[in-house]
């Protein structure tokens, strides 16, 4: 399916964070550059975007992306920028006959309401406007900016920024049939009206405006400074994860974002990240085997220090749309690795001051269970996921845990203690996933 993006005006509200909104960065990436991303996500692989001010600098950028990304990107120049949105919309009537799907450069969204909308039956006539019935409770709009949408029966009977009665937020996001250029010119011509608006209201007089319920996807309109900042503190929210054990979700998630936000700016890809978290494990487990108090404290802080960086790669991936299969994978593996130097070398240093073989026994449980914690986390994660709402969370004893405990253990100088410690609590946590999977079948 087609996607059409406008991005052809000044922004000027925006002008503080760089001349060309489209292009102004936000947590690393350009406005216009995650619109396109977030909707290839969502399934789109081929886009036609309007530009208009300071265009050439955009088609430029927007060239370079296309490229990098393997996308389509076709330019629409718009050199009436300045006049109603509609009249950007306009200008690729003659480049797409067939439904498609309308989009804002400066609007973020979650990707799902794409897969949702794209789902929807619409006819040759028809337009399907994507609406936010949470208005009471979403904080992320301007009140006094935001367009607004009345709904009866599922179909749009008014729309503007200055209705007294509405129901809805409009979101910016569409999936339109080529009847809405028709209407955009209906309306230009009869009122004066260049706005897409104005089109809509065309429609809805026709009763062939239809609707499509967001529920609880997020979307913010990057219009202002103060929306500006309140998109990033979403997209950084949105970085916490159900499955976050107690220790990530209140010391290391904290603590990783502020080291991702000088990282977005960066080159540094995740998997170098997650190779650099790793080294600092080991080196951490190579204290471990060197024996005494000091190294036995160096060791858990550089284990610690590697947690909370291991946090950052994945947050990366997500921000900048590098996540993948292979880099969460090849950032378990590294995990695993981590983990059994961190655990073996605990071992050995226990050995070290008291050479009982009980000591090994109790260092080959604490690796093994980290290791079925690791095996068994998968299945539990997805059953877990599947019972809870969204933003919720639930309990799990993983990784945070095990290495804080580490941290906790050799600052008050008893390794033989945490690692007895770990034998148990992840063993048992194995058996308590396994007896929750049995009764759920």
């Amino acid at each position: 399916m087609k996607c059409l993006i406008i991005a052809a005006g000044r922004g000027s509200r925006l002008a503080s964070k760089g001349n060309s909104k489209p292009l102004v960065p936000l947590l690393g990436l350009p406005l216009i550059e995650r619109t396109i991303l977030t909707a290839r996500k969502g399934g789109i692989n081929d886009f036609y975007v309007v530009t208009g001010y300071e265009g050439e600098k955009v088609r430029l950028y927007l060239d370079k992306l296309g490229q990098r990304t393997n996308t389509n990107i076709t330019h629409v120049i718009n050199e009436e920028w300045e006049k109603g949105n509609g009249i950007s919309v306009l200008k690729a009537r003659d480049l797409i006959k067939e439904p498609f799907i309308l989009l804002m450069a400066d609007h973020l969204f979650d990707y799902s309401i794409l897969e949702g909308l794209k789902k929807e039956q619409i006819s040759e006539g028809e337009i399907i406007l994507a609406v936010d019935r949470n208005i009471e409770s979403n904080k992320l709009v301007d009140i006094d900016d935001v367009t607004k949408v009345l709904i009866e029966d599922n179909k749009i009977t008014a729309i503007g920024k200055n209705i007294s009665n509405y129901n809805a937020y409009d979101t910016g996001i569409f999936l339109c049939s080529p009847v809405l250029f028709h209407a955009i010119e209906d309306s230009f011509l009869s009122t004066g009206d260049s706005t897409l608006s104005g089109g809509i209201r065309i429609l809805s007089g026709n009763g062939n405006a239809k609707t499509f319920d967001v529920q609880d996807s997020y979307w913010i309109d990057v219009d202002d400074e103060n929306a500006f900042s309140k998109a990033e503190n979403l997209l950084i929210g949105n970085l916490k994860k159900a499955s976050d054990g107690p220790v990530s979700r209140y010391l290391n998630r904290p603590l990783s974002i502020r080291l991702t936000r000088l990282l977005l700016n960066t080159k540094i890809a995740p998997n170098h990240i997650s190779i650099f978290a790793f080294i600092l494990g080991v080196l951490g487990a190579g204290f471990f085997f060197l024996g005494g108090y000091l190294n036995l404290i160096i060791g858990g802080i550089l284990a610690q220090i590697a947690s909370v960086v291991d946090g950052c790669d994945g947050e990366i991936a997500r921000l900048k749309f590098k996540a993948s299969e292979f880099g969460g994978w090849f950032d378990a593996v590294l995990d695993r690795y981590g983990d059994a130097f961190l655990l073996f070398g605990l071992t050995y240093h226990v050995y070290l001051i008291d050479d009982r073989f009980l000591y090994i026994i109790i260092g080959f449980l604490a690796i093994i269970g980290t290791f079925m914690n690791s095996y068994t986390a998968d299945k539990y994660d997805g059953l877990m996921q599947k019972k809870l709402k969204p933003g919720m969370h639930y309990f799990r004893i993983g990784r945070d845990v095990r290495t804080f405990i580490i941290l906790l253990g050799v600052l008050v100088n008893q390794p033989l203690a945490l690692l007895i410690l770990i034998a148990f609590i992840t063993n048992a946590e194995n058996v308590r996933r396994v007896l929750i999977l049995y009764k759920n079948g």
